[in-house]
């Protein structure tokens, strides 16, 4: 077998997509946070388009149809570039605009109306999640 593999070689390539994720040459994500945003952005452009007059109960459009499309594969390509949880936050904030009666309050007060968190706010609320599963799985081990 490896006497198979050392005739053959790999090529190169730029870019790869596996499973739904970008792999690039040099290992930086923003390949895929461009991607899932552009898409976004088409379906906000649907909603506003098919939806003129939105309120905040109508706001669970972001949860079914853009929300995911920003989160797949989350866990796969971790945001850390300013620049690309800045793509990302930009979607968001496009969104919470197609509620004319919030227009007028800032992003983050548009956020707290709507009952949505941030970026951020929600990469803490994960890392608190994984710190109790491994706090359970500790004590589950320690236990036996």
């Amino acid at each position: 077998m490896i006497e198979a593999l050392e005739e053959k070689s790999l090529e190169s390539v730029q870019r790869e997509r596996d499973l739904g994720v970008i792999t690039t040459s040099d290992l930086k994500s923003s390949s895929q946070c461009t991607k899932p945003a552009a898409t976004a952005r088409r379906v906000i452009a649907m909603v506003r388009k098919t939806f003129k007059n939105l309120d905040i109960n109508d706001f669970r459009l972001y949860k079914t149809y853009i929300r995911p499309r920003l989160e797949f594969c989350i866990q796969a390509w971790s945001l850390h570039f300013v620049k690309d949880i800045a793509i990302l936050e930009n979607v968001k904030k496009a969104t919470t605009n197609l509620v004319p009666m919030l227009q007028k309050y800032s992003y983050p007060v548009r956020l707290q109306m709507i009952g949505i968190t941030s970026l951020e706010e929600r990469r803490v609320g994960d890392m608190i999640e994984v710190y109790k599963l491994q706090e359970k799985r500790q004590l589950t081990t320690s236990s036996s």
